[in-house]
């Protein structure tokens, strides 16, 4: 996975191949961040949430009840995905991730977001047994670290 062509001049675009090292560690310090999904009518919907980000899978993972609207956003676009994006912003540090998003309700799915949430975040999350995990299918990343 690369960057794309289209990435605007004057942004701050990260080669998803080899990241900059002080990218990832700014995705690995405690940062609550927005999620931007689409809803049916086309309208932004932003919310808070916890975001965690591997790299090495190529995918960020937001925690989330299945019968929330962040994740009936990303249902409602069928299995081919939703466009969305993450961010988050500390100062004059930003970074935004950008891809395919699609609800996953398989049980070692969702106990490896949870794991890497308690990890980023330093707190297990409350047992929730309709919880979900959005993957994000990384496909660009931008920010100044």
């Amino acid at each position: 996975m690369t960057t794309s062509a289209s990435t605007p001049r004057g942004t701050h675009a990260q080669d998803l191949a080899v990241p900059d090292p002080a990218y990832l560690t700014f995705w690995r310090e405690r940062h609550l961040c927005t999620l931007t999904t689409l809803r049916p009518d086309g309208s932004p919907h932003v919310v808070p949430v916890g975001v965690t980000y591997d790299p090495g899978a190529g995918l960020a993972r937001v925690i989330t009840d299945g019968a929330s609207s962040k994740a009936r956003n990303v249902l409602a676009t069928g299995p081919e995905g939703a466009p969305v994006a993450v961010c988050q912003v500390d100062g004059r540090r930003w970074a935004t991730l950008e891809g395919r998003a699609r609800v996953r309700d398989d049980p070692d799915r969702v106990a490896e977001a949870v794991r890497r949430y308690a990890e980023r975040y330093e707190r297990t999350p409350a047992s929730n047994p309709t919880r979900v995990v959005i993957e994000i299918e990384v496909t660009r990343a931008l920010g100044r670290a």
